[in-house]
């Protein structure tokens, strides 16, 4: 049987073309783990999700490893990613690009 054209009712698979309002897409699960620790320290984010890779002996190879194999640890830490995210940009002063007044 040759190769054809892809079935219409397969899923494309994911780019940013499909994904606009998707903040995590791109983002790699290191950047968002050291992030959050950078953010918070270990000892934060173990209180803030308490799973054993980031309160006892956290690092962030460690981490990884244990989010990578378990969706339901990888969603609260992308959860906390997106708030911390949105709590750094309220904590930001507003940035206005207003014209230059007129002489």
């Amino acid at each position: 049987m040759s190769a054809g054209p892809p079935d219409a009712a397969s899923p494309a698979p994911a780019t940013a073309l499909n994904q606009p309002g998707n903040p995590l897409h791109g983002v790699k699960l290191e950047t968002i783990v050291t992030a959050l620790a950078e953010h918070y320290g270990w000892e934060d984010l173990g209180q803030r999700i308490n799973i054993r890779c980031f309160t006892s002996e956290p690092s962030v190879a460690s981490s990884l490893k244990f989010l990578r194999k378990t969706p339901w640890a990888r969603e609260k830490v992308e959860s906390l990613y997106l708030f911390m995210l949105r709590e750094v940009r309220r904590a930001s002063p507003p940035v206005h690009n207003f014209p230059p007044p007129r002489a």
